[in-house]
């Protein structure tokens, strides 16, 4: 096998992919742009209510991480009437979950906000917003499980047009909202639904094409959503040990005061830019590992695993090397405090070194979620988290953010690295295509 035409496949799925993950963060950075001028109290109360929402969707990237994979299998297995059935089952369990998350998010908003312990015009503000904002869940459901199923054929430029359309309706809504009709956090919260909304009826028009192109049912079948519950089941286990492990995090930080806390979450917010570049080439990597787990052809599964890791692993360095570059100066952009900035500079040298390491845990996470090998994932993210947190807290003993790091960003990441690299070398992770070939038709 040649390798250029295999990178070229890898990128033509990737590239699209990161310009998509990259639109995300953008909604929000616009509705604070637009918050932020109407005072302190609206921008505080949006911060609470999108660390809530986030979270509640964060949790729920399943849909997308289970339907892309499972619905590639299919393809690779000849059979796309079955994979869009597959994917629209997956929309069908996003609804589902949507209606409960809206009905949860109208009764306990208020009780999530409290939680804070805000002040009273800051709880009130958040609480409106979330709110409004929960009319919206079911759409961003849907709109994650229909990413995954038109991932899942291939298809990333769809979405990314779809979110690039939204981001600009998002911006233009917001703006008439807030500032046009006097709405304030109110109209940003308006907004934004209805953009999400209107995202979610042209996935609808997307998924409806190719269910009429191949001829797959509309309707939900209960076999189908109750495979993409179960397999979204392990899935949903895996994140949440990611979640904690990043709370763990945060809640060691905050034991360091306020300069350890801030410097903390400097290095968290620019980690998680740098994700979404390589986790743009793990999606990729679900696609291709599925359609090649449907088509049983185990020797590309391992070959394309080598590539993936070899570019995941190439991406980090060079990453680590612009991070190291920059670190005198990357930090006064977030900030002008001397103390925080004398801290972070060690901190984004040792992201730097770290960096390489996350690209080789995001392509292997990407290889496995394509296998469907998501209850090994459960399983050795939640042994993973147990093993992090006694080293999580002597970094905390130490009373040092750089402490704090090194045991994140070399030790949970390591562990991870460990876990997910003994699991490629054995053959159990390639899965058993023929039984993808044996599912029956909808």
């Amino acid at each position: 096998m040649r390798v250029r035409p295999l990178d070229r496949e890898i990128l033509r799925l990737a590239v699209p992919t990161l310009a998509a993950l990259i639109a995300e963060p953008l909604f929000l950075l616009v509705d604070t742009a637009l918050v932020g001028h109407l005072g302190s109290v609206p921008l505080a109360a949006l911060g609470i209510a999108s660390v809530v929402l986030q979270t509640a969707v964060g949790l729920l990237v399943f849909l997308a991480y289970a339907t892309t994979p499972a619905v590639a299998r299919l393809l690779g297995a000849g059979d796309r009437r079955a994979a869009v059935r597959a994917g629209v089952d997956g929309t069908w369990l996003a609804l589902v979950l949507g209606v409960v998350l809206l009905v949860v998010g109208l009764v306990f908003a208020p009780a999530a906000v409290s939680a804070f312990g805000v002040a009273p015009d800051v709880s009130a503000a958040a609480a409106r917003y979330l709110a409004i904002s929960a009319w919206g869940l079911p759409a961003m459901l849907f709109v994650l499980a229909a990413t995954g199923l038109l991932r899942g054929l291939q298809d990333t430029r769809t979405p990314l047009a779809i979110v690039a359309v939204g981001f600009a309706a998002n911006a233009v809504l917001n703006a008439l909202f807030i500032y046009g009709f006097g709405w304030g956090i109110s109209g940003s919260a308006a907004g934004t639904v209805i953009a999400q909304w209107g995202m979610a009826m042209l996935f609808a028009v997307s998924v409806r094409r190719e269910a009429r192109a191949t001829g797959a049912r509309l309707r939900p079948g209960f076999a189908g959503v109750t495979l993409a519950a179960a397999s979204g089941g392990w899935l949903l286990l895996r994140t949440a040990s990611l979640r904690a492990a990043m709370l763990a995090t945060v809640f060691a930080a905050s034991r360091l005061g306020v300069t350890g806390l801030a410097t903390l979450q400097v290095a968290l917010a620019l980690f998680s830019l740098l994700a979404f570049v390589l986790d743009s080439l793990a999606i990729a990597g679900q696609a291709m590992i599925g359609h090649d787990l449907g088509a049983a052809r185990p020797d590309r599964m391992r070959f394309l695993t080598g590539r993936l890791v070899r570019i995941g692993v190439i991406s980090g360095m060079l990453i680590g090397v612009i991070v190291a570059a920059v670190s005198p100066v990357l930090g006064r952009v977030f900030t002008s405090d001397a103390p925080v900035l004398r801290l972070l500079l060690p901190v984004l040298l040792v992201m730097a070194v770290g960096v390489p390491l996350a690209g080789f845990v995001f392509a292997l996470d990407g290889v496995l979620i394509g296998a469907g090998d998501a209850r090994y994932l459960a399983v050795s993210g939640m042994l993973t988290l147990a093993l992090y947190l006694p080293l999580l807290w002597w970094s905390a003993q130490v009373q040092s953010v750089l402490a704090l790091w090194i045991a994140f960003a070399l030790g949970y990441l390591g562990l991870r690295a460990l876990a997910l690299g003994l699991r490629v070398r054995g053959s159990r992770w390639l899965g058993e295509p023929s039984a993808v070939r044996a599912r029956p038709h909808a």
